[in-house]
């Protein structure tokens, strides 16, 4: 295994460090730092959080201890079954009951946004990966919750002025039916339109839906020469699976997956997902140190880590360096110092917080390979363009968000 990504990620974790006192036990409430990662475990998200999401917060914590083994640090983790309810009851036990600091993941804008108000409420630390909703850092942004991963603008605002450009101007959306398939639809349409595109309509499924004949009729009849996917997870592979049993793989309809993760092309084969671009904050081939964390995560769970697993070691890395840094679990003075600093690791390269909560990063337009290019396990993706970080996210000045001090 090659370690010196590993190696190059615990400099810079010393670095952070190195002139900060060393936090005494008393210091923490608990004396312990308590992190919950909550996900969907089970269900059609899980692949690309889920139990993977919970590993990667156990290495960051673990790379963290050996540094600073006076502060102790457990991961707790739960289920949230894609239920906002089940979710808000769960974080809500864990910040009143089990002496929860932070939570993290989440994957699931349904939820996020409830869990959102919960951490405000109890002004606790809550950090996103794989949540997509655009009101989390808009009209309900919290001081208390940040994005790490990606928002609805950034995952289709590239790839549909490229494509509208190249001729697709019409599109038909497929999308899951709960706050992220109809935020992601919403953002897509008026993209859309700025670009000079029009939508000619969109069609919802529950999540967890197993058949899509339906749908998949529907935007056929449509007419639209691009065919958008605004769903996730076991929704995507299933849909585009049964898109190529409809043989509308050899039509003149392009398919666009507006999320897609690497479990995702790993569960349908590189065959049926062959040609499909997406927009990722994250791929773990990209360079040497990811690749390092790559090779780690593989040997604990046999599989290649996702965006949004890579999102939860280095937010959950930031808030631990921030506790060192500080001297104390506080929420405040700790929220002040993952604002203040940069976030720049093998997930994000000198990378910052705006005011809005959002983790201000590059982005990569990638490309599944075909499968004869396909040379190793989990290396689909082709990197066609990296976008920088000042041309993927929405103007603050167009921000919804309170916090934002009018006239940026």
């Amino acid at each position: 295994m090659n370690w010196h990504g590993r190696i190059a990620t615990l400099l810079v974790v010393g670095t952070f460090i190195a002139s900060c006192p060393p936090t005494r036990a008393a210091e923490l409430s608990g004396s312990v730092v308590r992190i919950g990662i909550i996900n969907d475990q089970t269900g059609p998200l899980s692949d690309l959080s889920g139990s993977g999401s919970v590993a990667a917060a156990k290495m960051a914590a673990e790379d963290f201890q050996k540094l600073v083994p006076s502060i102790k640090v457990e991961i707790l983790a739960a289920d949230h079954q894609n239920k906002p309810d089940i979710g808000v009851g769960i974080v809500r036990k864990w910040f009143d009951v089990d002496g929860v600091d932070m939570v993290a993941d989440i994957s699931n804008s349904a939820v996020g946004l409830a869990i959102q108000s919960l951490a405000r409420d109890k002004n606790r630390i809550a950090v996103y990966s794989a949540v997509a909703t655009t009101e989390l850092t808009g009209k309900q942004c919290s001081r208390n919750g940040l994005a790490w991963l990606h928002d609805s603008y950034n995952l289709v605002s590239g790839p549909i002025r490229t494509l509208v450009s190249q001729g697709y101007d019409t599109w038909f959306f497929i999308a899951a039916d709960y706050a992220f398939g109809k935020n992601m639809v919403s953002e897509s349409q008026r993209v859309l339109a700025a670009a000079g595109g029009k939508s000619l309509g969109a069609v919802y499924h529950p999540i967890g839906n197993a058949d899509y004949s339906s749908f998949i009729l529907q935007a056929k009849a449509s007419g639209a020469k691009a065919i958008a996917f605004a769903n996730a997870g076991d929704q995507l592979v299933n849909l585009m699976k049964q898109w190529n049993e409809f043989g509308m793989n050899t039509g003149s309809q392009k398919p666009v997956a507006e999320l897609m993760f690497d479990t995702d092309v790993h569960a349908m084969g590189p065959k049926t997902a062959m040609g499909l671009t997406t927009l990722t904050a994250w791929y773990w081939a990209l360079d040497d140190e990811s690749r390092a964390f790559g090779q780690r995560f593989f040997k604990l769970r046999n599989a290649m880590p996702t965006a949004p697993q890579a999102a939860v070691y280095s937010g959950v890395s930031h808030y631990l360096k921030a506790i060192a840094a500080v001297g104390t679990d506080a929420t405040d003075p700790v929220l002040e110092k993952m604002r203040a600093t940069p976030v720049d690791d093998f997930y994000a390269r000198g990378a910052r917080l705006r005011e809005d909560g959002k983790l201000v990063h590059d982005f990569y337009l990638v490309q599944v390979k075909d499968p004869s290019e396909v040379k190793a396990p989990w290396e689909y993706y082709n990197v066609l363009e990296k976008i920088p970080s000042g041309e993927v996210y929405a103007s603050l000045a167009d921000s919804e968000c309170p916090l934002v001090k009018r006239g940026n």
